[in-house]
């Protein structure tokens, strides 16, 4: 039996980083994937995703070209390109993983791993041990008894990355980062969209007036938008899909090509041997303590099995602060409240802290202030004026409380906030912070500005 100091299973952002960390710590470490190396991240999310969200910002652009004084005759898009350019970005970044793993001397062990008693895993009837296991076996889409998939005309994440044909209609059912970024990428494509959200706004865990941006941007880019609206059932026996949506007047009947069902993930935690070793989970989640570990000695869980943001930065942060306990460094929990969210289509949203409603429910006396970037000299220049930065302060001690943004590149201006908030910056600290000029990231200096009643732009 091969002995190992740490066994990690599934090689996700969280399983690899925290590979790589333990290594790095001195640990003997193996890794043990089933399908590939970077999990679903590398291989079936973030990255793919964005290559594909790239190829539609490409394409936006040679529609658009004379906005910019420039001229592009007959510009079209070529789909089976467009995804085969993504499956290539994917692949590239998988054998990086492998790169890393070698780099690092961590031991790949390719299977289907299940726990066992006594910090044992069979690997496809190979038995390996360790000190400790660390699970990271990650998440997969949730399926609603309403919406069952196919994998042809219902399906989720996976299939929309790889279908063989662009649909000329298509259902998106659920309006998170998963559900925006595709009906943004297809509605770009040319495909007609149609986004239906249970809850009354699209990306509802957003602030409140991202939210009304967003559908105001997308509405205005063709795609129709259904809130507080319900898939009751599908009928797939025909050419296409037929849907039955309950909204507040009444039942409608919708018909596609496809329907897109992105209504969040369900974790991978079946036949992994949880009940085997007595691992206790609650809701679908495993428990863990502040440094990961489960109600076994021995055994850890971090990243989507837990009950932390379902995030990939989220699973990398947890992954290493659970190898650094381990090897007896001094470390602090990780702060939930300080995450960075971001969703990649376009507009894009990112935020970080409590939304303005939360701030309140809070019973905090708050200083609120808003930039558009309609008033911002770079993104006039660079045609993208539609979204605005929004800070939320305390009034009484000028914490900075939130911070949401929508317009383009936000997603790479939201870290400013997220660091600012680390180093418990105050609201005039940030004001009076030089930011460069002509950039997007001075709005959200302009947007303090406003909550401090010293806006110049505005």
């Amino acid at each position: 039996m091969s002995k190992y100091d740490i066994i990690v299973l599934g090689s996700g952002p969280g399983g690899y980083v925290t590979a790589i960390r333990a290594s790095q710590l001195g640990f003997k470490t193996a890794i043990i994937e089933k399908e590939s190396l970077g999990g679903v991240c590398l291989n079936w999310g973030c990255i793919p995703t964005k290559a594909l969200l790239k190829s539609a910002q490409v394409f936006e652009y040679l529609k658009h070209a004379e906005d910019y004084g420039l001229k592009v005759k007959d510009a079209e898009h070529d789909f089976d390109a467009v995804v085969k350019r993504s499956r290539g970005v994917a692949e590239g970044m998988s054998k990086g993983v492998q790169f890393l793993m070698k780099k690092n001397k961590i031991d790949v062990i390719e299977g289907f791993g299940k726990l066992k008693p006594g910090k044992k895993i069979d690997v496809d009837g190979t038995e390996y041990s360790a000190d400790n296991i660390i699970i990271a076996t990650g998440a997969r889409s949730r399926e609603l008894p309403s919406l069952p998939q196919d994998g042809k005309k219902v399906i989720g994440y996976r299939e929309a990355m790889t279908l063989e044909k662009q649909p000329k209609k298509m259902i998106v059912v659920g309006s998170g980062a998963i559900g925006v970024e595709f009906a943004h990428f297809y509605n770009t494509m040319g495909t007609e969209v149609t986004i239906v959200e249970y809850l009354p706004n699209i990306v509802p865990v957003e602030d409140e007036d991202v939210s009304k941006q967003l559908e105001r941007s997308f509405k205005k880019s063709g795609i129709k938008i259904m809130t507080s609206a319900e898939v009751t059932s599908v009928d797939t026996s025909g050419e296409g899909v037929k849907a039955t949506v309950k909204t507040k007047k009444g039942e409608e009947q919708l018909e596609a090509d496809i329907i897109l069902s992105a209504v969040g993930i369900k974790t991978n935690i079946e036949n992994i041997g949880l009940e085997d070793v007595g691992i206790v989970v609650d809701r679908d989640k495993i428990l863990v303590n502040d440094f990961y570990q489960t109600n076994i000695p021995g055994y850890f869980a971090i990243g989507d099995v837990t009950p932390g943001p379902a995030l990939a930065h989220v699973a990398s942060a947890e992954g290493i602060l659970c190898v650094e306990k381990l090897a007896g460094e001094h470390v602090q929990p990780l702060d939930y409240g300080n995450i960075p969210g971001c969703t990649y289509c376009s507009p894009e949203v990112a935020s970080v802290g409590l939304t303005e409603k939360q701030a309140k429910d809070k019973g905090f006396d708050i200083k609120v202030g808003k930039f558009p970037f309609s008033a911002s000299g770079k993104a006039k220049a660079a045609g993208s004026a539609d979204g605005f930065v929004k800070v939320i302060f305390d009034a009484k001690y000028g914490e900075w409380l939130g911070c949401h943004m929508i317009g383009a590149g936000v997603t790479d201006m939201i870290a400013e906030a997220v660091l600012g908030r680390k180093l418990e910056t105050t609201g005039h600290e940030v004001l009076k912070t030089v930011h460069p000029h002509p950039t997007m990231s001075e709005a959200v200096m302009e947007a303090v500005a406003d909550a401090y009643d010293e806006v110049i732009h505005l």
